[in-house]
C-alpha cells in the first residue's frame, strides 16, 4: 500500500480567505465574533482554528455496530493526521448503521444516513471531511451524501475482520453462518459445536471477512478514487489500518486547500470503473442498488443493461467467498485491489482521477500480485464472465438480479413450481412444516419483501431450504424474491424482482403451483401463466394499505424508488448541489 506516502506542497495558495469556513470565522462583525467565542468556550484557542482547514471527522461508531468498535481509536488517528498537515479536526457524529442489530435492515436507513451526511456537511463551517464507515450502507450512504453536498470528502474503510478459524476449518462470517445452519437442521451438527462456531466466527472488528457487501462498497469507493491507495483491503486491526487513518487525515487537509470536491473527479467513467470492479472481485449483488444510487447522486443514469453488458465482458479474478475459495485478508496479504485493477488491464480506465489528485493508473502503477490463486490472471479467472447477471421476463418486467458464480451450476436452467410464501412471517413459520408440498425441483417465493413491502428491502432473498430437504442432502433450489440478500449469501437467489409486488408487481400475483422458469444463460425468468389468467388475477387483486402515516416511514414511503432505480429518494437524485447557507 503506497497510502502513507505524503508530502505537503509549499508552493500550494494556502490564502485563509479562500477557505469555506472563513465565511464563520474571519469576517469582523457580530455573528463571526459569536462564531469565535463559542469555540473558545470549548477550550479552543485562536491558533487552533485560525487559518486552518476545518476538517471533519464523520464518525459512524457505536456499541451497536460491532464493525465500527474500532472507530474510537481511529477517529484519534485521522485526528493526528490532521493536525500534521496543519488542520483543524472536529469530530462530528453521525448514525450508524450496523447491519447485525438494526431491524428490519440498514437499508430502510440508508438513505436517512445520507442526507445527514449530506446537511451535516453543507449547515457547518466544514472544509474538508473523513468520512468513516465500513458496515454495508455506511458505505453508500456517505458518498451519496458527500456528493450531494459537494464538499471535499475522503473516504476511510472499517476493514475487514480476521480470518476464523474453528478447529481445523477456516471460517468466513456470513457464509458460514448458513451452511452451519443447514448441517445443524439437517442433524450433521452438535449443539456444542455450533456454540464453538458462535465464539469464534467473529474474531476481531471490522466487517465481514468475506467478500460481501461491506467489502465490496469499500472496493467499490476506492475504484471510484474516494479512499487513498490500497485502502479498501486493510485489515481493521493490523497497524497499517492506523497508519491509513492518520494519512487520511493528512489527505483531507490538502483536499481542503485544492478544493478538490466530489465533482471535480468522479465522471461516468468513474462510476463504470466501480461497476468492472464489483464483477471482477465477485462481488454483493447490493452494488448494483447502491451503485445506481450513488450514480443518480452525479446525475448519471446507470441502467441494470449497463451492469450486465459489462457483466458479459468482465472476467472473475478475486477468488474469494462466497463464490471462491479465500478470505479479505488473504486478499490483502496477495496485493489487494490495487493489484486486482492493475490485472483487470484495458478493462479499467486508468486516467479517472482520484481524492488523492493522481490518477486511478498512478495509484496502481506499483501494485503487484503476490498469491495467484487468491488474485487470479485475465489468462485464468475463476470465471470468465458473468459473476452478477440480471434476468428480465414477465415476472420481472423492469429486471432482477442473480449471482450466478454463487449457484450451483445444475439450476443454471431450471423449471419447477412455485411454492409461495405471502411474507416473510408465513415464510418462517411454514417453511420446516414437514406437511409442506416441496420438492428439489420445486422453485420458493416470497413476496413482500422489497423496498415498500418488508419495508425496507431486507436482506431476505436467500429463502431457508426446507429442513426435510436438507436431511435429504439438498443444499441449493432455485429462490425467487422481491427482497435483497446478503453479500455473504449464496446459492441460486434471483433477487430484486422489480417492480416488486407491494408495488403492484407480477410477483403478487403467483400462486403456489405455477411453473417458474429460470434461464442465467439467457438471461431469462418466465411465468408460465397466460395473459388472460394474469389479467384476471390482477382484477383480483386487493388495494394495497398505506405503509406508514407518520414519521421517516411516511417520507419513505412516499419517495423510495423501485430496486432498479437505486431505490433512493425520487427528489434526492440529480447533480444540483444545494445553496451554501446564509449567515446572517
Amino acid at each position: 500500500m503506497t497510502a502513507t506516502n505524503f508530502s505537503v506542497d509549499p508552493d500550494k495558495n494556502r490564502d485563509p480567505e479562500t477557505l469555506r469556513s472563513y465565511r464563520w470565522f474571519g469576517p469582523d462583525d457580530m455573528r463571526s465574533f459569536g462564531h469565535r467565542s463559542r469555540l473558545k468556550g470549548m477550550g479552543f484557542d485562536d491558533i487552533d482554528y485560525q487559518g486552518r482547514p476545518v476538517v471533519a471527522i464523520l464518525n459512524t461508531w457505536s456499541d451497536l455496530n460491532t464493525c465500527h468498535s474500532h472507530f474510537r481509536n481511529r477517529a484519534d488517528e485521522v485526528r493526528r493526521g490532521i493536525l500534521q498537515s496543519g488542520g483543524f479536526p472536529v469530530e462530528v457524529p453521525v448514525m450508524s448503521l450496523g447491519e447485525m442489530m438494526m431491524k428490519p435492515t440498514t437499508m430502510l436507513y440508508r438513505n436517512l444516513l445520507a442526507m445527514e451526511v449530506e446537511e451535516v456537511l453543507r449547515c457547518h463551517p466544514i472544509d474538508a471531511a473523513v468520512l468513516m464507515g465500513g458496515c454495508d450502507k455506511t458505505v453508500p450512504a456517505m458518498l451519496m451524501g458527500a456528493i450531494s453536498a459537494d464538499v471535499p470528502s475522503v473516504f476511510l474503510p472499517a476493514g475487514p475482520m480476521l480470518k476464523a478459524r474453528w478447529k481445523d476449518v477456516t471460517l468466513g462470517s456470513g457464509s458460514d453462518v448458513w451452511k452451519y445452519w443447514d448441517e445443524r437442521l439437517a442433524g450433521n451438527l452438535c449443539d456444542r459445536d455450533w456454540n464453538c462456531i458462535e465464539n469464534c466466527i467473529a474474531p476481531s472488528a471490522g466487517t465481514c471477512m468475506t467478500m460481501g457487501t461491506a467489502s465490496t462498497m469499500a472496493c467499490i469507493a476506492e475504484a471510484l478514487g474516494f479512499t487513498l491507495g490500497g485502502a479498501a483491503n486493510v485489515p481493521a486491526v493490523v497497524a497499517e489500518h492506523s497508519r491509513l487513518a492518520v494519512a487520511t487525515g493528512r489527505q483531507a487537509v490538502e483536499m481542503a486547500w485544492d478544493k478538490r470536491t466530489p465533482s471535480s473527479f468522479l465522471t461516468e467513467q468513474s462510476i463504470r470503473n466501480g461497476v468492472v470492479t464489483s464483477l471482477a472481485i465477485g462481488g454483493s449483488t447490493n452494488a448494483i442498488v447502491h451503485l445506481i444510487a450513488i450514480a443518480g447522486r452525479l446525475g448519471i443514469e446507470l441502467t441494470l443493461e449497463q451492469f450486465d453488458e459489462l457483466s458479459r465482458i468482465t472476467p472473475v479474478l478475486g477468488n474469494l467467498r462466497p463464490a471462491g475459495k479465500y478470505l479479505m485478508e488473504d486478499f490483502y496479504h496477495a496485493g489487494g485491489l490495487r493489484a486486482l485493477l492493475k490485472e483487470l488491464g484495458d478493462l479499467v480506465d486508468t486516467t479517472c482521477q482520484t481524492i488523492s489528485g493522481s490518477s486511478l493508473g498512478e495509484q496502481i502503477a506499483d501494485a503487484e500480485v503476490v498469491e495467484r490463486d487468491v488474485i487470479r490472471s485475465r489468462e485464468s479467472p475463476l470465471s470468465p464472465a458473468g459473476g452478477t447477471s440480471v434476468l428480465r421476463g414477465n415476472l420481472a418486467p423492469s429486471g432482477c438480479v442473480i449471482k450466478a458464480l454463487a449457484a450451483e451450476p445444475r439450476l443454471q436452467c431450471h423449471r419447477g413450481p412455485a411454492v409461495v410464501f405471502d411474507n416473510y412471517a408465513e415464510m418462517k413459520s411454514r417453511i420446516h412444516d414437514p406437511e409442506l408440498n416441496v420438492t428439489a425441483d420445486s422453485v420458493l417465493i416470497l413476496r413482500s419483501a422489497g423496498p415498500l413491502g418488508a419495508p425496507g428491502f431486507p436482506e431476505w432473498g436467500m429463502l431457508p431450504i426446507p429442513k426435510k430437504l436438507l436431511q435429504e442432502g439438498v443444499r441449493d433450489m432455485v429462490r425467487i424474491s422481491d427482497a435483497r440478500m446478503s453479500g455473504t449469501s449464496y446459492g441460486t437467489c434471483v433477487l430484486h424482482i422489480a417492480p416488486e409486488s407491494a408495488a403492484g408487481g407480477p410477483l403478487a400475483l403467483v400462486q403456489t403451483g405455477d411453473e417458474i422458469e429460470i434461464d442465467i444463460p439467457g438471461r431469462r425468468i418466465h411465468w408460465h401463466v397466460s395473459d388472460d389468467e394474469i389479467a384476471r388475477r390482477s382484477q383480483q387483486q386487493p388495494e394495497a394499505k398505506p405503509l406508514a402515516n407518520r414519521g421517516y416511514l411516511h417520507l419513505y414511503a412516499n419517495h423510495v424508488m423501485q430496486a432498479d432505480k437505486g431505490c433512493d429518494f425520487d427528489f434526492l437524485v440529480g447533480r444540483t448541489p444545494g445553496a451554501e447557507p446564509d449567515i446572517f
